[in-house]
């Protein structure tokens, strides 16, 4: 396995300035700090991807709100997330970090096989971005606790849809633990 981090949707404005640490996407934020310096230190990449619209975007013809407006702050990577010179960040218009980026090309020259994504929303970006990895021919895994949705009973219900998928274990569930525990135990090349 030679992994990449994905974690989308991550960013300042979708945040704000005034978090109580109540919300379900709030919550994960500080263990995917941590999470992120342990993939760091052991020479994982980490890849924030980014919802970055313009702002007559098509995507805000429905309900969604005017958000993450290209060359704003609140397009950039979330600041608790310690983003550090070494990740890339990748703009995307859509749902998925693969659609109309050049993510897939990215990961390949990187020699990657595997992604890991976290981030929000669980159901939306997260589960959208994991889909188009299995198409792209690399081995996908959604990190349940680094992941969220607004409510907890949408994230798990979504994940647990896909534990036992007919494209395991190409396409897998696991925590974060277990996800590091794996990496570290193959064989160094």
């Amino acid at each position: 396995m030679n992994p990449a981090i994905i974690i989308i949707d991550m960013l300042e404005g979708n945040y704000g300035s005034t978090r109580t640490d109540e919300k379900e996407e709030e919550k994960i934020v500080p263990h995917v700090k941590v999470f992120l310096k342990e993939c760091r230190g052991i020479s994982i990449p980490v890849i924030f991807a980014c919802d970055s619209f313009l702002k007559d975007d098509f995507i805000f013809k429905g309900r969604m709100r005017p958000h993450a407006i290209r060359g704003t702050k609140g397009a950039q990577p979330l600041s608790d997330l310690d983003p550090q010179a070494t990740d890339i960040v990748l703009e995307k218009r859509r749902f998925s970090a693969f659609f109309k980026t050049d993510l897939d090309q990215t990961l390949r020259t990187m020699g990657i096989d595997t992604v890991a994504i976290g981030g929000i929303n669980t159901h939306f970006c997260v589960l959208a971005t994991a889909f188009d990895a299995v198409c792209h021919d690399f081995y996908t895994i959604i990190l349940e606790d680094m992941s969220a949705a607004f409510k907890k009973e949408i994230h798990n219900n979504f994940l647990n849809a896909y534990r036992n998928s007919a494209i395991y274990p190409i396409f897998r569930v696991m925590t974060s633990e277990e996800f590091l525990n794996e990496f570290k135990q193959q064989p160094q090349k």
